[in-house]
């Protein structure tokens, strides 16, 4: 528990609270905040278990599921909170006061029933003016009693009003003594649900189409295996597996990464991210290059090497536009921006060709005096044929050119001198 209470009183200490007793018992985890200088309201505490909450899960101090109580030293409240943490939900989160009222009344009655055990017909109202919880015994009028817990004869209902018929129903105020307790701690939670219920409805609706988008955030928490990134409304996951080479990251600074994967859950919004992803080299050329966003210049695929090498296809319909020199800029100033972000890693830029020869020509680059020959369109098979210095380039260290050669373009790629061609029945001279 002093765990617990040394991570929250570093967060709460910005709101001016303190942990000031921590409780655990038959799961149900109970926290009861203080301060020193300032009344611990409804809204404080609904405020410190949004703080409280998110903390615990990351840290994940209890294995077991359980039930979080966070509560002010002051037991109790009035309905003047209450209206208040109503107005906040109301004017911030734009959730309609009735419907706030209803789950309030309802979650109240189920409470009263609990903890006063009661049997009987019931119903709980909440004066929207004042806050005033009250709690009513309804019995319903009968011309012969058969459970006298709910149901009452016509005979005594007109003892108390005249005017009642069958079917009609006696209300008499039942609330118990020590009922604002209840009614207090009910109230805050139903008011933290409804706050995580906007936020959630809120949060989905922003993140939901940003799947396979890049963000920025500001790197916030770190573990063993994961960087969390602050997204404004909610964190992202960066796996430490997922960035780029051995790139290190400092706390508090701004990254990019994208975004593999938005899943909603009943804990909340996880946020999945990558810096390795293939796809992110293809972000960060759409966000440098206004050709590529514009649609006049067209990227046509990726095939990346994390942290080591990565190929980019590009191509335009527009005669007037060089894609390549688009996506390089003068002086090279574009393409310097993406290799900053990429932490080094080395990036070709291909020219795409409807050719399938020439685009996998280009594709081997730096590779340059290549004579490339489809060998067979359906199963998408290639020959590239080059000698010496070319021979070493098209293929790569450990093949690592032609193989991302061969993920950029589709084909499968063999790579051969014009000796070992003509080896093969193809007399082909490669020019100089």
């Amino acid at each position: 528990m002093d765990n617990i209470k040394k991570v929250l009183d570093a967060e709460l200490e910005k709101m001016g609270l303190f942990v000031d007793t921590i409780t655990y018992k038959d799961k149900r985890l109970e926290i009861v905040v203080d301060s020193n200088d300032k009344i611990v309201d409804l809204d404080t505490v609904v405020k410190a278990t949004n703080v409280i909450s998110p903390l615990l899960d990351e840290h994940d101090f209890i294995k077991e599921s359980y039930v979080l109580d966070v509560s002010s030293k002051e037991k109790g409240g009035n309905g003047k909170e209450l209206i208040n943490a109503v107005s906040v939900l109301e004017s911030e989160k734009h959730i309609s006061r009735d419907i706030i009222f209803e789950a309030l009344e309802q979650a109240l009655l189920s409470a009263y029933k609990k903890n006063f055990n009661s049997k009987t017909n019931a119903k709980v109202l909440i004066n929207r003016e004042t806050g005033d919880t009250k709690v009513y015994s309804y019995l319903t009028v009968v011309e012969e009693v058969t459970d006298p817990e709910v149901e009452i004869s016509l005979e005594d209902a007109r003892k108390i009003d005249k005017l009642k018929e069958i079917g009609d129903t006696i209300d008499t105020e039942v609330t118990p003594a020590s009922f604002g307790r209840v009614a207090a701690s009910t109230a805050k939670q139903v008011v933290i649900q409804k706050i995580r219920e906007a936020e959630r409805a809120s949060i989905v609706e922003e993140f939901q189409s940003k799947e396979g988008e890049l963000v920025t955030g500001i790197v916030a928490l770190e573990d063993e295996k994961t960087y969390y990134i602050d997204l404004g409304r909610t964190n992202g996951i960066l796996p430490k597996d997922e960035l780029i080479g051995d790139e290190k990251i400092k706390m508090g600074s701004s990254i990019k990464a994208y975004v593999t994967k938005v899943d909603f859950t009943k804990k909340g919004t996880i946020i999945l991210l990558s810096r390795s992803h293939y796809n992110f080299v293809k972000r960060l050329f759409e966000l440098e290059i206004p050709e590529i966003n514009d649609g006049s210049v067209v990227v046509y695929g990726v095939a990346r090497d994390c942290g080591v090498r990565s190929k980019i296809a590009v191509g335009s319909n527009y005669a007037n536009i060089d894609p390549v020199g688009c996506c390089i800029g003068e002086k090279g100033s574009r393409i310097a921006n993406i290799l900053k972000e990429l932490n080094g890693e080395k990036v070709d830029i291909v020219r795409y060709e409807e050719d399938k020869e020439e685009y996998i020509k280009n594709a081997l680059s730096p590779a340059k005096n290549v004579q490339v020959y489809i060998l067979d369109p359906k199963k998408q098979e290639a020959l590239a044929i080059c000698d010496g210095e070319d021979f070493s380039l098209a293929l790569g260290r450990k093949g690592q050119n032609v193989r991302l050669a061969s993920r950029l373009t589709r084909y499968k790629i063999d790579v051969k001198t014009s000796e070992q061609a003509q080896e093969m029945g193809i007399n082909v001279k490669v020019s100089d």
